[in-house]
């Protein structure tokens, strides 16, 4: 029996580990109209979306399989009724939950009952150091005052809280006061995401990516600045931020070292639908391997969650790192970076194609291109 042989029958007999991470959008309702809404939210729940019965058995599912956290976001997770039952219920089943909101709707009362019933913590969307520029992205004007509203009534409560920023160019300048504001503010992380053109971002956003040169920039910004930084700073949707990380062997000042390798895609690569990564079911029900790679895999309505994750073909394909195309294939960190599926998947079509967005490139195709790591 050949080698290769042997490792398919491995791959076939083996069970697949569940992500560590899964979210839930729980709705598509939203008190805000944000331009990069990756759920593209509006102002009204949709008809399809799971009950509350529903949810306690997708909980339930998620439970018995034993993943490492839950996040329930949205649209604006605290527009649904329902939100504290079904919290209340994820926490009694032992899932470490949280919820990604953008504090509008969080006075003290509802802080402490977020905290009484076992949520961990608050993911909340900062997008500007000021309310021009938070406002205009968010579609509202006076949400960065209720967001900070928010934010003081997390504080007092003792609810833990990080902040989720999206680097575009409009903020592109405000980077370094944006991480301030986040440690002043008393967050215990900075998460930083890469604007990927996916659901409401395609049409209303799509100038806001950054350029290759500018992606670089920030990113080797913010690895710098995390070695004095008291807080961890995160960068979902850009898989080379790790390996900057490893490469200017970045040590932290105020934290162990190892707390780096919680960074997402450290040293895994892309997390999407990967074993110990990443997985989203969406508010009817639909699984996607991420939010930025919304490929249907199929329905909890239909099929358990972790069927889903163990038979579908798509996530088969997308899990071996072989299989991917162009620069990606031949590059030294297929297997550490293997580049941000969602992007390819979005600007390309293809899902393993070449991540448009990396400036990096295989050694071998260096001195032909002489772009000094940088595509055209």
């Amino acid at each position: 029996m050949t080698r290769t042989v042997k490792l398919e029958l491995r791959r076939f007999f083996m069970p697949i580990q569940p992500p560590f991470m899964v979210s839930y959008s729980i709705t598509r309702k939203c008190n805000l109209k944000c331009k990069h809404c990756y759920s593209s939210s509006v102002d009204q729940a949709a008809p399809d979306e799971l009950s509350t019965e529903e949810a306690f058995r997708l909980i339930d599912d998620l439970s018995e399989w034993g993943i490492g956290l839950l996040i329930i976001d949205g649209g604006e997770p605290l527009c649904r009724e329902d939100l504290l039952d079904i919290l209340k219920y994820a926490s009694s089943k032992g899932i470490r939950t949280t919820i990604g909101s953008n504090a509008t709707l969080i006075d003290e009362g509802m802080a402490k009952k977020l905290l009484d019933i076992g949520v961990m913590a608050v993911a909340i969307s900062v997008d500007g150091v000021d309310a021009q520029t938070h406002d205009a992205f968010r579609g509202q004007s006076g949400a960065f005052e209720q967001t900070f509203k928010g934010i003081n009534a997390c504080r007092t409560a003792g609810l833990p809280f990080q902040f989720n920023m999206v680097i575009r160019k409009d903020t592109l300048p405000q980077l370094e006061d944006m991480l301030r504001l986040a440690v002043d503010s008393g967050a215990n992380a900075a998460e930083f995401f890469d604007l990927v053109p996916s659901g409401r971002a395609k049409e209303e956003c799509k100038d806001q990516v950054l350029s290759l040169d500018e992606r670089k920039r920030a990113m080797e910004w913010l690895a710098e600045a995390q070695e004095d930084c008291p807080i961890i700073i995160r960068v979902p949707g850009c898989p080379m931020y790790p390996l900057i990380l490893q490469e200017k062997h970045i040590q932290p000042r105020h934290f162990p070292a190892e707390m780096l390798r919680r960074v997402p895609y450290y040293g895994r690569g892309c997390a999407a639908g990967m074993p110990m990564g990443y997985v989203m079911v969406q508010s009817n029900g639909e699984v996607n391997p991420c939010m930025l790679l919304q490929v249907d895999l199929g329905n909890i309505r239909e099929q358990s969650v972790r069927a889903i994750w163990e038979n579908s073909s798509i996530l088969s394909k997308l899990r071996r790192r072989e299989l991917l195309k162009g620069e990606c294939a031949e590059c030294t960190y297929r297997g550490t970076c293997s580049g941000c599926r969602g992007r390819a998947y979005e600007e390309t079509g293809d899902m393993m194609a070449a991540d448009p967005g990396c400036w990096l490139i295989p050694a071998s195709a260096k001195e032909s291109k002489k772009q000094h790591g940088l595509r055209n």
